[in-house]
């Protein structure tokens, strides 16, 4: 059993076999995925909750759960009606998280100044709705302040003691730093989430990371469409190829990649206050 924990369906890539590359899923054992809702931007951030009123309760699609947040990329993008919308969206059942948020210095979208306010604020209003966060953290190539200052901004308004009654927690998404990196997430309560780079030749930091990292602080996704792993390393990216992702951990960390889905399956459910686990999956 797998859980993919972050990807994006909703786009036009997947307009003319979206069902299909759902059922490939749930055949080849992903039993659920977390469908992330930062759409375009602000206005289609609900994107992840109407994917799930489609497609739950039939049998032959994973189950699938929804997050709302506005993407670093689209900061530039935010407004207070923005957040009002996210706000009330954040009440429906199927969300159980807030994100991606973050800050990302590798593409120039959004100055760095209005990343930092935008996800300053989502992380208020996180806390307010009782959403854990997911974290998107890339710096550019020749400079990693992106990771020190997403790392500070979350130990100050976000870390699990300043946050110990609520017990929220984090997830940094698509994990891509050094094992420092990564002691710094698990040492704020964060969980690690591991995609399809972990195959790529150039990728030891991130295999490093997840021979660091406690398997019950961790979690896998595909990141679809992007980031397919090898053997698919060009393809447009689906969730029936987090099983890639687990081979690969579960090589490097002398298990089967079963026991890696099994793993990171009790912890999603576990993290996700808001799912309920059925007797089915267990």
């Amino acid at each position: 059993m797998y859980i993919d924990s972050h990807a994006h369906l909703e786009g036009k890539r997947y307009d003319a076999d979206r069902a299909e590359v759902l059922a490939r899923a749930k055949a080849a054992g992903v039993h659920a995925y977390l469908a992330i809702g930062n759409g375009d931007g602000p206005d289609t951030a609900d994107c992840g909750i109407r994917l799930a009123e489609k497609y739950n309760g039939q049998p032959q699609f994973p189950e699938i759960w929804a997050s709302v947040g506005i993407h670093p990329h689209e900061a530039s993008l935010a407004t207070d009606a923005a957040y009002d919308k996210l706000a009330e969206w954040a009440r429906d059942p199927r969300v159980i998280g807030w994100g991606e948020i973050g800050l990302d210095y590798f593409y120039d979208h959004s100055p760095s100044d209005v990343q930092k306010a935008a996800f300053l604020r989502q992380m208020e209003l996180s806390q307010a709705a009782k959403l854990p966060v997911i974290i998107h953290c890339r710096p550019s190539d020749n400079n990693e302040s992106a990771w020190d200052d997403c790392l500070g901004m979350i130990a100050e308004h976000w870390s699990a003691a300043h946050l110990s009654s609520a017990g929220l927690g984090g997830i940094l998404h698509c994990f891509t730093g050094t094992v420092e990196h990564a002691r710094r997430g698990l040492d704020l309560g964060f969980l690690i989430s591991f995609a399809g780079n972990i195959t790529f030749p150039k990728a030891q930091n991130i295999r490093d990371a997840a021979q660091f990292v406690p398997l019950d602080h961790m979690l896998i996704e595909t990141d679809s469409p992007y980031l397919a792993p090898i053997p698919h390393r060009g393809q447009r990216n689906e969730p029936s190829y987090v099983i890639e992702t687990a081979r690969q951990i579960g090589q490097l960390r002398r298990i089967s990649a079963e026991d890696v889905g099994q793993q990171t399956t009790h912890n999603f459910f576990k993290f996700f206050k808001r799912t309920e686990r059925s007797k089915s999956g267990e």
